[in-house]
């Protein structure tokens, strides 16, 4: 006998309640608070840590990076870094919690590097 996975629970809960069910994560992952995975929100708070220990200066999240400027109707392209600090050497660190490297994500790492100078770090 199958069991039921946990969507299937939901929207059979939805049917009987008579509601919409929950929208399914593209990626299976569950939201923490404000952050778009429990692996973000952790390393979010291993990284604020960090910072109130006085090991890591300017920690800042959902960081804009324009790769390519927009023009008329075509919008920009942009890479939004989870995280990005520094460290008390004063170098930048840009990073990422990761949990499913999409090829879209691959081509904005690579376009970071080349067009910025600029190495993603992946937590």
């Amino acid at each position: 006998m199958r069991r039921e996975t946990k969507q299937e629970r939901e929207a059979w809960t939805a049917l009987i309640e008579a509601r919409d069910a929950q929208p399914e994560s593209k990626y299976h992952s569950e939201r923490a608070g404000k952050y778009q995975s429990k692996y973000e929100a952790q390393v979010a708070q291993n990284l604020d840590v960090l910072y109130r220990a006085g090991k890591i200066n300017n920690l800042v999240e959902q960081v804009p990076f324009t790769l390519v400027e927009g023009k008329g109707k075509i919008r920009p392209i942009k890479y939004i870094a989870d995280f990005v600090y520094f460290d008390l050497k004063g170098i930048r660190h840009v990073c990422d919690a990761k949990g499913c490297k999409t090829p879209v994500y691959r081509l904005k790492r690579k376009m970071m590097a080349l067009l910025h100078g600029i190495t993603v770090e992946e937590l």
